[in-house]
């Protein structure tokens, strides 16, 4: 005989009347035939609690109130005490509602009157155990999502450890200062910084933001990081620098993401900044008497990863001894309060007016602490990353 085999449900029957047994395996013979249902029988609540330990794949109990040696309402105390998902039904007299009302307060699911009716007990044999394997299902989920938020909680420790997290990154040095932070809308985020010496005089800064969040996000963020690294300690020029790692995330992106990429070469003698941008948002340069000017470069230009052949540009810009430069994910201008609407450029450059002068450190604190005063409790939309370099000469 072909067909799928299933495990009975097992029900313990806990009555102390010699026909109950009987008068169940007749009336759900069909049911044990088939194997839907499995049954088990008791005379008391010592005997149940026996047989639940050595059947503890048993469902449902069905148990009287009124027995010898244990009655039904201490055997449901009992039941209480044991892990699972074992759900008890009660039978007693009409009229009975006191130890019925008892009975639903130790956990019975649901109760029946005698003399029993025997559709009405198949009825609740069903909804019982149907509420049993929901119950079952449910925990598996929790179980399920336990262990992917165990996993996320690791893949954020790995994401920290790869950005950097030293600073002050170079204490001995005098000639600038730098600080960055990323605050992950999710568990991971796919925003991205990075920053290195190429040599004495020429440092390196990587911003970017991936599109999407989460652990895709994540693992793309990685990839562009470390492709972006590899080849700018090769000291190429910023453009040609995005001009590979484009082409490398390209040539194999099934999922078609994508990241928006700022990388500038500071020359620590001098204050020039070479740099491009692939569709990100262009930085700030910021001095302690309040003036506040976007570095130059297009916003809406080609971005990193999507499109084979996408050139990008080198640009210069000098930033003079004292002035700062301040680059930032999309996070930050697109934070929405609770009217929906966003923090925007404008509130950014006022910020970097009044608080110019702060070293590098207190002022992503600041930039990151309005923000959050700006959003009043409102849901994080999006990874939120920002670097703040200022550059002594």
């Amino acid at each position: 005989m072909s067909g799928i085999e299933h495990t009975p449900r097992q029900i313990l029957v806990v009555d102390d009347e010699p026909d109950l047994e009987l008068l169940v395996r007749q009336r759900f013979r069909r049911q044990i035939r088939e194997g839907e249902f499995e049954f088990f029988f008791s005379h008391n609540g010592e005997e149940a609690l026996q047989a639940l330990d050595g059947k503890p794949t048993i469902d449902l109990v069905l148990s009287d109130i009124n027995m010898p040696v244990m009655d039904g309402l201490t055997l449901l105390g009992k039941l209480r005490e044991r892990a699972g998902v074992l759900r008890a039904v009660v039978v007693s007299a009409y009229g009975d509602m006191p130890n019925i009302r008892t009975a639903m307060n130790r956990g019975a699911i649901d109760f029946l009157m005698k003399p029993i009716d025997f559709d009405d007990l198949e009825i609740t044999i069903r909804k019982t155990l149907d509420h049993v394997a929901e119950t079952r299902q449910s925990l598996k989920a929790q179980e399920s999502l336990l262990a992917i938020r165990q996993e996320l909680g690791v893949a954020a420790r790995i994401q920290q450890s790869i950005l950097p997290c030293k600073f002050p990154p170079f204490p001995e040095r005098r000639d600038f200062e730098l600080h960055a932070s990323m605050i992950p809308a999710k568990e991971v985020g796919g925003d991205l910084f990075d920053y290195f010496l190429l040599d004495e005089d020429h440092l390196g800064l990587v911003l970017g933001d991936v599109s999407g969040k989460g652990v895709p996000a994540a693992l793309f963020m990685a990839v562009s990081r470390t492709l972006l690294r590899a080849t700018a300690l090769q000291k190429n020029e910023p453009g040609e620098c995005l001009r590979y790692v484009n082409a490398t995330l390209a040539l194999q992106n099934p999922s078609h993401m994508f990241v928006t990429m700022f990388y500038g070469i500071l020359n620590t003698r001098t204050g020039e900044l070479r740099y491009a941008i692939g569709g990100h948002n262009p930085p700030y340069v910021y001095s302690a008497d309040g003036k506040v000017r976007e570095l130059p470069g297009d916003k809406n230009g080609m971005i990193v990863g999507l499109m084979d052949g996408a050139e990008f540009q080198t640009a210069s810009h000098r930033i003079a001894p004292g002035e700062g430069l301040l680059v930032y994910t999309d996070g930050v201008t697109e934070a929405m309060d609770r009217a929906q609407d966003f923090y925007g450029e404008a509130k950014l450059e006022a910020l970097l007016a009044e608080c110019g002068g702060l070293p590098a450190d207190q002022l992503v604190g600041r930039v990151l602490g309005s923000v959050e005063e700006f959003a009043a409790g409102e849901p994080q939309s999006d990874d939120i990353t920002v670097m703040a370099m200022r550059y002594a000469g």
